[in-house]
């Protein structure tokens, strides 16, 4: 089966443009792709794009996406994202969050699960599970950037980017992402103290995912959170840190499939 070629068209959801980039023909699948934006291309989403028609938007201040001074938070994109389907008469559809994304999916969830049909986290964010002194999620700005590295991947060979051969266009939109992402998670830091005690809220058939060596947030970190989802699965995906889709997609895609199905 030929994988359709990426489609991209921008969205205007109640004045905020929103990139969307669609894969394939299938059945409607939403991904919300992590801060990085890895996804854009990989093998994950065209793999994806045999059983679905992927629609990947970029939240606001990712991709190219706007972002209005208002909006400070993941709950604030999640708002946006639910708006986003609604305009796209996206209902009943099946939605995967990486990483950031996971945890905007996570919002969206506790606010409206009506337009889920089924929820997919890959190494989300957004709850504090520890106390006070505990480091739940590592702290990605004050490390060097190898150590950070070495947390994200397990096989570092995996992070390179051949920064040298990009457009100066991407390369902005890199810089770009990192800065929204700071801005979006930075205080209080990479969670929303509100969404654990809304996670109960989720009805919708939910699996969590997770690389095995992930050394931003650990397992335990994520057996926590799927156990704030009523009937959640939890998943680990061997060889692979916090980008399991990435380092491991023919992994992540079995369970995934299944729970799909």
């Amino acid at each position: 089966m030929t994988v359709a070629e990426r489609i991209e068209n921008v969205v205007n959801v109640h004045g905020i443009d929103i990139e969307v980039r669609t894969y394939g023909t299938g059945s409607p699948l939403v991904l919300l792709a992590g801060e990085e934006q890895l996804e854009v291309d990989s093998p994950f989403v065209k793999e994806l794009a045999r059983d679905h028609k992927v629609i990947m938007p970029s939240p606001p201040g990712f991709g190219v996406s706007g972002r209005p001074d208002w909006l400070t938070s993941p709950d604030d994109l999640a708002y946006i994202m639910l708006d986003l389907m609604e305009i796209l008469g996206l209902e009943n559809v099946p939605v995967v969050g990486c990483s950031l994304g996971g945890w905007i999916a996570a919002e969206m969830a506790t606010k409206n699960d009506s337009s889920f049909s089924r929820l997919a986290l890959i190494g989300a964010y957004g709850v504090k599970v520890g106390g006070p002194f505990d480091v739940d999620i590592q702290d990605l700005w004050i490390q060097h950037p190898s150590k950070v590295t070495a947390m994200k991947w397990r096989d570092v060979e995996k992070s390179k980017r051949d920064y040298a051969s990009m457009a100066d266009e991407q390369l902005s939109v890199i810089a770009r992402n990192t800065e929204s992402f700071a801005r979006f998670c930075w205080e209080p830091y990479m969670h929303n103290p509100k969404l654990k005690h809304r996670l109960h809220r989720i009805a919708t058939p939910t699996l969590v995912i997770w690389g095995e060596n992930d050394g931003v947030a650990s397992t335990a970190y994520g057996k926590a959170y799927a156990g704030l989802i009523e009937g959640a699965e939890f998943t680990t995906i061997p060889e692979a840190g916090h980008y399991p889709q990435i380092e491991q997609p023919d992994a992540v895609l079995k369970p995934l499939r299944a729970f799909l199905a």
